[in-house]
């Protein structure tokens, strides 16, 4: 990789992820500009080497025994703006860059303040929190064809968005290497849409508020979750929601709903099932879920090693000694209590490497 900074053997995953789980790497080597990017994922392709990209690794989920090839950290950063359109590396962090627009005055990023990672990682699983979506904003992006081997540009629509995912997710063909968004220039936040959101601000839904405050909203409500990183806080060392929330078709939703009010009736709970409209069908909450099926905030997984956060039940997280085996033990337990109770499957959203459900 003679385009990228020196490489190093054998890194060690569990200290580049937020988890701060995952084995050995077999090469670390950091890429600072895109054009080293395409030319380091280009030179360990013609050697037949694998190679894992790295962002902030906020979404990944790493084997104990780590990977076999090249670890390589998309390290270009910075971004540019004429008028309402932004230009973004794709390694820049996205939080800083969020919190570098809310400073300017601009407007549209401002409800995905505090998610951790890159920016380049955001539109593969088309990012999204309190009633925003990357997809909304996402203008285009240049990546690098791994098979065609050229770089190219797609537009927001030929990205494939959906719930959680782009035609991105699940592949590594497409090297992310800038990122395009429309951005809005007077100062407001994009119209407020979730309702926890709206009433922390004290505002109705589709109320647009000065970007700063829409921020600060943002950032305290994931603070009470755990889900802004802090080093000394086990509840956010975690890849942040380790499940996405299942989207039932029309077809099976009335049985699935009725199946859950069956489960719930004998303890003589409220089954009122939180549900959503969705592309492809309704949304319902993973979390809620989750609670319901017996594994509440704070749940232990093996040995105490690991266990849902205090704060939120949809982050599994490390509480210091774990190992990736003791959190897929757990993510395990999880899956299954809640389909053997609800009939629901719950797919995970971090990546996960060398290992599996």
């Amino acid at each position: 990789m003679s385009t990228a900074e020196t490489p190093t053997q054998h890194a060690a995953l569990a200290e580049h992820t937020t988890l701060r789980l995952g084995g050995p790497a077999r090469r670390y080597a950091e890429a600072t500009t895109a054009q080293a990017l395409v030319d380091a994922v280009r030179e360990a392709d013609d050697a037949g080497e694998p190679v894992l990209l790295l962002g902030g690794g906020s979404n990944l989920v790493v084997a104990d025994e780590g990977f076999e090839g090249a670890l390589l950290k998309v390290g270009n950063t910075g971004w540019t703006r004429d008028g309402d359109l932004v230009e973004v590396e794709a390694g820049q962090n996205w939080d800083g860059f969020v919190e570098g627009l809310v400073a300017e005055g601009v407007g549209g990023l401002e409800c995905l303040s505090g998610i951790p990672g890159s920016v380049g990682a955001t539109p593969i699983q088309n990012v999204g929190a309190y009633g925003c979506e990357v997809a909304e904003s996402l203008v285009s992006v240049d990546l690098y064809d791994r098979a065609a081997r050229e770089i190219r540009t797609l537009t927001a629509e030929e990205l494939g968005f959906g719930y959680r995912t782009s035609i991105l997710k699940g592949t590594d063909t497409g090297v992310v290497l800038t990122v395009r968004f429309k951005v809005t220039e007077d100062g407001l936040s994009a119209p407020i849409r979730y309702a926890e959101l709206a009433r922390t601000l004290g505002v109705e839904i589709g109320d647009r508020v000065p970007v700063a405050e829409a921020r600060e909203a943002v950032l305290g409500l994931r603070r009470g979750k755990g889900m802004v990183l802090d080093a000394d806080d086990h509840d956010t060392w975690s890849a942040g929601s380790f499940f996405t929330n299942p989207i039932i078709g029309e077809a099976q939703l009335a049985k699935v709903l009725a199946g859950i009010a069956d489960a719930l009736a004998v303890t003589g709970e409220d089954v009122r099932v939180p549900q959503y409209p969705a592309p492809g069908g309704t949304k319902l909450s993973a979390a809620w879920l989750i609670e319901r099926a017996g594994f509440a905030k704070g749940h232990e997984g093996p040995g105490g090693r690991v266990s849902l956060s205090t704060k939120h039940t949809l982050a599994l997280t490390n509480r210091g000694k774990a190992s990736t085996a003791d959190l897929l033990a757990l993510a395990r337990e999880v899956r299954d209590g809640v389909e053997a109770r609800f009939g629901v499957s719950l797919h995970p959203e971090p990546l996960l490497i060398n290992c599996s459900l």
